[in-house]
């Protein structure tokens, strides 16, 4: 049997919850050739269900956290199904079904911006092999061919005698039909799209705004007992003892739980009884060898390494750059710092878990369902077949949520207490401080230049963390993580460098501290745009030069990062004064898989308070779904980016992560967050992630606008810790 991702097949689940009301309409108002659709269920394929009343549900693997995956994939397979958008909904396969089709569904996992770029082809097959087989049924039982046959919002045509029958009552016949054979499937010409590529709501935004949307932190299950948890405050820690007598007799306390080696958790019939009951009980740590650790010992680390001598990985490199900078006429030489950051998602971490000796089942907002099923069942004990996990919306990811940690935890608790189910909720400060965090990492940039100012050499030493170190170590050989490189990689179709010199050297001296590293919302692309864009202002600045038009000389050879970059800097007015007492900063990168480009307007009062006023950015996604979730997920994203470069920083002391609440942890509010204009330039021909690339240039951008303002160059954010009263 086939196991491509559009091999339909029907789970067991799908045909208990669709025979019913497949029986109840399928044949009202239709004659004898679809009589037998009533035993039939109205599951046509894997990615689609069409109930009686033509409702359409379109099946979405990938998480929705807000960035718009779940609208998006829907317009994808509504414009290939030809189905009347009015009746769309969508809703979450299981990964246990997914697991039992054998993976029919394709990949859970939503991250690094590709919810859309990665699935695009097999679910807009999905939706063009429902809607052949949905014509097929449909000519079957008129009996003519069905080339004579066409679909359009979810009414069926025979043009020669004008005969029409809806979707909803050829589902059932459609669903037993032999599908075609995917490779013999021709998808629309993007131009023609007329679902995909507009401006559609998105499905899931009522609910959002009335407050109906329920998020993992929501659920209520019969019998549901609450748990809070809490690990050893220094990473590496372990749980010495604890006094469960201390607490037991408080009200609704159930159980005093330790939750593997490191951790600890109360369970009670309520969350707040859970959490006070928890800060009341004795415990006592083993903190471990990490715990004199401080901030000052991981920075020293760092700077050794921008001066290591010993080997180290090259990520891109040409011709010869230190021989090139040792003969040039002039060096230019900076060195630039990012700190940890949080994730800091509004919905801390959380999963709902029910244990028994044969069955573990798991609520949870999650970004990779197929993880959290693989969590499940290790830390169950029992087979992958045994196991379920029930997606649930996320209240934010970025990344975190991609991780199964409090997962383990869940299940961990619960089969201390079988048949029970069990919601863990991690409290804010145990969501601060037990992170895996954008990881730290420092940068030198040494340029050579020639007696005119052009560059003969560069050279970009990168010292610092590994997140593959942390999250999957067994892909570290000889010190190599290539994900460092994000946005600096040679010319190619992933995160490539958008200039071009005459001599290169990108290297990587990799420096891991006891702080677990994590995939952040625009991961290494965030640090190495601020380092990059930062450095080419400021080779800029010193020879005299504008900074657009060194760019430009520079990008001569990368004509779409060129082509982002020029749509902003024209929207801008770059080439016209900004109003008076305001400044305007560049920046520009390429990252998964597509070109984004921003320019910032800002300006700075004499006491040196920072005002942005605008920021224009641009992005090439390659193709553009749905051009109003890119423009919200800019927005969003730029938020997200400032509130680091701003705010954002994640110190260590004695071992321990020391913010503990958005107090010492502050995100942008409304009066901090500029006007954002985006221009979507989609070129065709590739396809491009948008959740997370424009979150790279906003810093950047930033940052050369208030060196434009007050003559100081930031090489160290956050942006709170430096007086940006004028030099």
């Amino acid at each position: 049997m086939s196991t491509s991702p559009l091999q339909p097949q029907l789970s067991r689940r799908s045909f208990l919850s669709s025979t019913g009301a497949a029986a109840g309409g399928l044949v009202v108002s239709f004659h004898i050739p679809f009589a037998n659709a009533q035993d039939s269920t109205p599951e046509v394929n894997a990615w689609v269900v069409i109930q009686p009343d033509d409702t359409v549900v379109i099946r979405i693997a990938r998480s929705e956290m807000g960035q718009g995956t779940l609208t998006g994939l829907a317009q994808l397979v509504a414009e290939e199904l030809e189905c009347n958008w009015a009746k769309v909904t969508t809703e979450y396969p299981t990964p246990g079904q997914n697991l039992a089709r054998k993976r029919v569904w394709g990949n859970f996992a939503t991250g690094g911006s590709r919810g859309i770029r990665e699935s695009h082809d097999y679910v807009r097959k999905g939706g063009a092999m429902a809607r052949i087989l949905l014509v097929q049924a449909a000519a079957d039982g008129w009996g003519v061919p069905a080339a004579e046959c066409v679909a359009a919002n979810s009414v069926i045509t025979h043009k020669a005698s004008g005969r029409k029958i809806t979707y909803g009552k050829v589902a059932a016949a459609a669903a037993k039909l032999t599908p075609p054979d995917a490779a013999s499937i021709t998808l629309k010409d993007p131009k023609t799209w007329k679902l995909a590529g507009k401006r559609l709501a998105r499905l899931d935004t009522v609910k959002k705004t009335t407050g109906a949307q329920d998020y993992g932190i929501d659920l209520q299950l019969p019998g549901l007992l609450n748990a809070a948890i809490k690990d050893c405050p220094v990473f590496g820690g372990k749980l010495k003892s604890f006094n469960a007598a201390a607490i037991e007799g408080r009200p609704g306390v159930k159980k005093v739980v330790p939750v593997g080696d490191s951790a600890v958790a109360v369970v009670a019939d309520t969350w707040w009884r859970a959490k006070t009951a928890l800060e009341a009980l004795p415990i006592e740590w083993d903190y471990g060898p990490n715990a004199s650790v401080s901030q000052a010992d991981i920075q020293k680390t760092l700077k050794e390494g921008l001066v290591f001598s010993g080997p180290t990985v090259v990520g891109n490199s040409n011709g010869d750059a230190p021989a090139a900078i040792a003969s040039a006429a002039r060096k230019i030489e900076a060195v630039y710092a990012y700190p940890f950051q949080n994730h800091a998602t509004l919905e801390p971490m959380n999963a709902t878990a029910r244990w028994t000796p044969e069955r573990c089942e798991v609520w949870v907002p999650t970004q990779n369902g197929e993880a959290a099923l693989a969590a499940a069942a290790e830390a169950s004990g029992l087979p992958p077949a045994q196991c379920e996990v029930y997606k649930l919306y996320l209240g934010g990811g970025f990344g975190r949520r991609g991780r199964s940690d409090f997962v383990t935890q869940a299940v961990q608790i619960a089969k201390a207490m079988p048949g029970t189910p069990i919601k863990m909720i991690w409290s804010r400060e145990e969501d601060m401080q037990h992170g895996s965090y954008h990881p730290v990492t420092s940068a030198k940039l040494t340029a050579g230049l020639d007696a005119q100012g052009n560059i003969t050499g560069l050279h970009m030493r990168i010292s610092g963390q590994s997140i593959l170190a942390t999250v999957a170590p067994q892909t570290i050989k000889d010190g190599r993580d290539m994900l460092v490189f994000q946005g600096l990689n040679p010319s190619g179709p992933e995160a490539s460098i958008g200039y071009s010199f005459p001599n290169l050297l990108i290297d990587h001296a990799m420096r891991n501290p006891h702080v677990p590293a994590g995939f952040w919302r625009g991961v290494n692309l965030n640090q190495n745009a601020i380092y990059l864009e930062s450095f080419i202002d400021e080779i800029a600045h010193a020879t005299g030069q504008d900074p657009l038009a060194l760019r430009r000389k520079l990008m001569a050879n990368h004509p779409k990062h060129l082509a982002v970059l020029n749509a902003v800097a024209e929207r801008a007015g770059w080439d016209k004064p900004a109003p008076k007492g305001v400044f305007r900063g560049l920046a520009q990168t390429m990252g998964f898989g597509s070109y984004v480009a921003a320019c910032a307007e800002v300006s700075v009062s004499d006491d040196g308070q920072l005002k942005i006023h605008r920021i224009v950015a641009a992005t090439d996604p390659g193709h553009a779904v749905n051009p109003q979730q890119i423009e919200a997920q800019v927005e969003g994203s730029f938020s997200y980016g400032l509130s680091a470069a701003l705010f954002g920083e994640i110190t260590v002391k004695d071992g321990a992560v020391e913010q503990k609440n958005f107090d010492g942890y502050p995100v942008v509010r409304m009066a901090d967050m500029p006007k954002v204009e985006t221009i979507v330039l989609p070129s065709g021909g590739f396809w491009g992630g948008v959740g997370e690339p424009t979150i790279a240039v906003a810093a950047p951008a930033v940052l050369n606008a208030v060196f434009a303002a007050t003559g100081k160059r930031i090489r160290e954010l956050p942006l709170k810790q430096h007086s940006l009263k004028r030099a």
